[in-house]
């Protein structure tokens, strides 16, 4: 392991929603002090858009955490499922056990909650993440929650979490009355390269390393372009990186590493761009074979290709032509006994 041999106190690149870990680029702070307004002044609806892997779950955790002294909070990412299921998995989260409970008496204990809270002067936010696979009707019911309210203040304080598809879904004209009620909404954007500078060494800092700089500038740039800005990316090559230069007892990640881990992990896009499965007739192809190899050879869509790939890809392809030898070789085999049955009775 990595960790010893860079000084690391644990592991800096991890996958799990660490708020330790939460790197503010100005995307972030943005869409950070905006829920935070939004819940403080009692907006009601909020929503956060992000692409995959853009740390909205990281960043939701430290929201929640800034409210953990002075609200009732509930966290759900279950959102595969019907109304039904979706207030009891809000309950569950809220500490309360209602499988026997019909509909209605689910949405009773809840406003039952709701107004215990708003007497004992706490906040109730709800976040609702992975919610572009809300179907219509539950977001409908997370729509009705909404109608829990005072004449002077908004009871619960829902944030709504997702991948772009949600921003689409709220757009629909089937969403009309959710989208009205949607006070905020705001982006994640990926981080530039120089924030992907930033956000490398923040996670470092908080593992304690403070050594020599760990990544060379072209490596820095590099893994900016390759990754995309999107920080779980970002997370997944540099894990991958810093193995490959703990096993070969490099101090600094350069460029030339960076380049062969990007090779290592465009392999399974090679293969499937370079060598394509076919339908392949094998007897056909290993009669072929056995009367004249050079033309077997030959006869292969992408031979005249090799002269053109790069080593990367001509590993891929030889790994999958290695594959169609060992298929036409068990063919041969197959096939033989019958051939040499055939030639004995026509001797």
């Amino acid at each position: 392991m990595f960790l010893e041999f860079f000084g690391f106190r644990e592991q800096p690149f991890g996958v799990t929603p660490d708020p330790r870990f939460l790197y503010l680029s100005p995307a972030h702070r943005e869409a950070l002090a905006s829920l935070y307004y939004g819940i403080e002044s009692g907006r009601g609806f909020l929503a956060l858009i992000a692409k995959p892997g853009m740390g909205k779950t990281t960043l939701l955790f430290h929201l929640l955490e800034k409210f953990r002294h002075n609200a009732r909070t509930a966290f759900l990412f279950q959102t595969q499922c019907s109304s039904r299921e979706f207030m009891r998995f809000l309950l569950a989260e809220l500490g309360v056990e209602s499988h026997d409970q019909d509909f209605v008496r689910m949405h009773e204990e809840f406003n039952k909650m709701l107004l215990q809270e708003a007497r004992a002067g706490r906040r109730f936010i709800v976040v609702v993440d992975e919610a572009q696979n809300l179907d219509a009707s539950v977001l409908e019911t997370v729509r009705l929650l909404s109608d829990f309210e005072t004449p002077r203040a908004k009871l619960l304080q829902i944030i709504l979490a997702g991948q772009p598809e949600l921003a689409d879904k709220l757009a629909s004209r089937h969403m009309a009355q959710l989208r009205q009620r949607v006070s905020l909404l705001n982006r994640l954007s990926p981080l530039s390269v120089d924030e992907t500078r930033k956000y490398i060494d923040h996670r470092l800092r908080v593992v304690g390393y403070a050594g020599t700089p760990l990544f060379s500038p072209e490596a820095m740039v590099a893994i900016a372009r390759f990754t995309e800005g999107i920080p779980r990316n970002i997370n997944n090559f540099c894990f991958n990186v810093l193995s490959l230069s703990c096993a070969l007892r490099q101090k600094q990640v350069d460029v030339a590493l960076v380049e062969e881990v990007i090779n290592d992990l465009d392999i399974s896009q090679h293969v499937t761009e370079v060598a394509p499965q076919r339908n392949v007739d094998f007897q056909e192809m290993a009669s072929m074979m056995a009367g004249n190899p050079a033309q077997a050879r030959m006869s292969s869509p992408n031979f005249e290709r090799m002269d053109s790939l790069t080593p990367a890809e001509a590993r891929a392809y030889m790994q999958q032509l290695s594959g169609q030898l060992k298929d036409w070789q068990h063919n041969l085999d197959r096939i033989a006994p019958h051939r040499s049955s055939a030639r004995i009775k026509r001797d």
